[in-house]
């Protein structure tokens, strides 16, 4: 329960700005992994085909959302969300340090350390930041805006540090980064007072020094710079409402303390039941994510069977509750068609973003007839910057993918700052110069939009709100699909209209992200509202677990349209990835098809919303229980 005596700052809990950088780091460290992941399959030691990397990558997304459901439970009955978090994150640390070992089993063994820690960390220490706040307070909604902010802070800044980091210097140092943002968010939690300003002040310091001292061009630096100044801004002030306190001790605890030392398994306690079912379902995840077929087909079997026991809910309810459960059920399909198609964003995008996008900026030059027989000395992370049209001693020819990267990794082996290299008729065309914005680096596009324009779309739904003019849940869904759509369309559109090189613009791939994001924040705030506020109170858990579980349906959806793009042929050292000429138009035409049926299902839901609204009931409060009969003590019939 909240403690109404709490000391505050700004009008929120002290406590509040804990649980803000807390969450911070949990996500950067987070983020910072998933934005090498692909990469880190294709290119790293383990050489998968795209195909298999795609499956992988949509198990374990699958799989992360799947398991907050289980890890609320068992924070619920036994653990509490404080002993909860503390497990989920430091499993999620091991797992981001085992990250950095090039072994097939250790890669996998990670990734279950991290889908079991999500699962324990993710839904509990929202719980312990609804907690700071009593029953019915008008500042809630407030609290968890600011934590959301938080979030997305650590969700921009780690793509910038971690993604640049593990492509430029390697991937067990990226690795290394998001391993250390996770035990400091992990210190952030359980430390005392003094020594999490310090752990606050020390973190935000060292990290936005990282951001400047990586800055490679002026592009970059911008963006660093601005990422910088928010996170040093928002440890100022966490630094000076923990000056009033921190975390009050009671937050998070369990609700059944005795629950946790209560013997009921093979004379085990219940808190050491659960650690035991933990290192259980180690092993079991890692064979999954190897298996993601039968991960995909599990996972399958508990939607279908989540959707069935929500419809026999919604038909034997009373209409109200029947009606606002079809909403739900409907709203629910909608959503998962819309992450589907979001979660390009760290599969095929991503490797479009890696092939495809012309990422070069400054200085970049053509070569010309007056550079033949010249010698030009160019940075090493540089001289490949004109690929495919040939490359220092080539012949002019096409280079592909595969190629090219292995002449990157005997450059970082052979530690070479420079190249010199002299220009024959062969060269002419051929760009050289410029700086590289890393592919990882543009993951950090989504969250950097959502800090920008989030309080916006907040500010924008209050002021229609007062005037009667916001927005119905079904229409901002369909809002959503339809800017989703029109995103996937400007990255078609890029394709269509590349250079003879196979080469996209990169301001078109920023374009399509910022129509991604406002479709987000059309639809992913007022999803979750509107299942706590249409799902009757006796099964209102039940219902959010599974729209979680839909959302992790979803990642199985989007790793089968992700397949679509495969491009790469073999694995291992026989991988071959094509030239950009030979692979824009494939990745063209299947965000081309996503864009089409992301704009259908936008109309489709705009079609229903009449419909959907009438369903919601707006003007009913609540739905009266129907009156239970009983006996009268005397034995006789009541009175009619």
């Amino acid at each position: 329960m909240a403690d109404n005596n709490q000391r505050t700052l700004f009008g929120h809990p002290v406590g509040l700005y804990t649980l803000f950088f807390a969450e911070m780091w949990e996500r950067f460290s987070f983020y910072g992994m998933r934005a090498l992941l692909l990469l880190y399959m294709t290119k790293g030691f383990l050489k998968f085909g795209d195909e298999i990397a795609y499956g992988i990558y949509a198990a374990y997304g699958a799989m992360v959302y799947a398991t907050p459901f289980i890890g609320g439970i068992l924070a619920d009955q036994i653990l509490g969300p404080r002993r909860a978090v503390v497990l989920g994150g430091s499993l999620m640390a091991a797992g981001h340090l085992l990250m950095g070992v090039e072994h097939k089993w250790a890669f996998f063994f990670a990734l279950a350390l991290l889908i079991l820690g999500n699962g324990f960390f993710k839904p509990n220490i929202s719980t312990i930041v609804g907690s700071l706040y009593p029953e019915g307070s008008s500042k809630r909604d407030g609290g968890f805006t600011l934590f959301y902010m938080g979030i997305n802070l650590g969700a921009a800044i780690a793509p910038l540090l971690c993604g640049y980091v593990g492509e430029v210097y390697g991937w067990h140092m990226g690795f290394g980064l998001a391993t250390i943002g996770m035990l400091i968010g992990l210190a952030v939690f359980v430390a005392p007072t003094g020594l999490t300003q310090a752990f606050i002040v020390t973190g935000a310091l060292a990290t936005a020094t990282g951001l400047f001292r990586i800055s490679d061009n002026d592009f970059q630096l911008m963006v660093n710079t601005i990422t910088a100044f928010a996170l040093l801004a928002a440890a100022g002030v966490a630094t000076m409402a923990l000056g009033r306190g921190g975390l009050p001790a009671e937050a998070g605890r369990p609700r059944n303390p005795e629950a946790c030392s209560r013997v009921s398994f093979l004379g085990l306690r219940n808190d050491t039941t659960v650690f035991l079912g933990v290192l259980l379902a180690l092993p079991v995840v890692t064979l999954l994510l190897q298996r993601n077929e039968v991960a995909t087909y599990l996972l399958n079997c508990f939607g279908l069977a989540a959707f069935v026991w929500l419809a026999t809910q919604a038909m034997t309810s009373r209409k109200v509750e029947r009606d606002r459960l079809l909403v739900v059920l409907i709203m629910m399909f909608f959503s998962m068609l819309f992450w589907a198609f979001f979660e390009q964003a760290g599969s095929s995008i991503n490797n479009f973003t890696d092939r495809n996008i012309d990422r070069v900026l400054e200085e970049e030059r053509e070569l010309t007839q007056a550079d033949v027989g010249k010698t030009i000395e160019i940075p090493a992370t540089q001289e490949l910057l004109g690929f495919p049209d040939g490359r220092p001693g080539s012949t002019g020819q096409m280079v592909n993918l595969t190629e090219l990267e292995k002449i990157r990794t005997t450059l970082k082996e052979e530690k070479k700052q420079t190249i010199v290299w002299t220009v024959t008729s062969a060269h002419i065309g051929m760009d050289i110069g410029g700086s590289e914005i890393k592919a990882s680096m543009f993951q950090a596009a989504n969250p950097i939009f959502i800090l920008i324009f989030g309080l916006v779309f907040t500010a924008l739904w209050d002021f229609l709100g007062k005037s009667g003019r916001e927005p119905s849940v079904p229409f901002k869904f369909s809002l959503a699909l339809l800017q989703l759509g029109l995103g996937f369309l400007v990255l078609w559109y890029g394709a269509k209209h590349c250079d003879e090189r196979g080469m996209v613009a990169m301001n078109l791939l920023v374009l399509g992200y910022l129509l991604h994001t406002t479709g987000e924040l059309c639809l992913s705030p007022v999803g979750l509202s509107m299942v706590t506020r249409l799902s009757p109170a006796r099964i209102v858990s039940t219902v959010m677990g599974a729209w979680f579980l839909a959302t992790s349906l979803s990642h199985i959806l989007a790793g089968i349209i992700a397949k679509l793009t495969a491009v790469s042929h073999g694995e291992g050292k026989e991988q071959v990835i094509p030239p950009p000429i030979e692979t824009v138009h494939i990745y063209g035409d299947v965000f081309g098809k996503v864009g089409i049926a992301a704009l259908i299902a936008g109309v489709l839901c705009m079609m229903l919303v009449p419909f959907l609204k009438a369903w919601i009931h707006a003007d009913v409060v609540s739905e009266p229980e129907p009156e239970e009969h009983t006996e009268e003590p005397t034995g006789l019939s009541p009175s009619p």
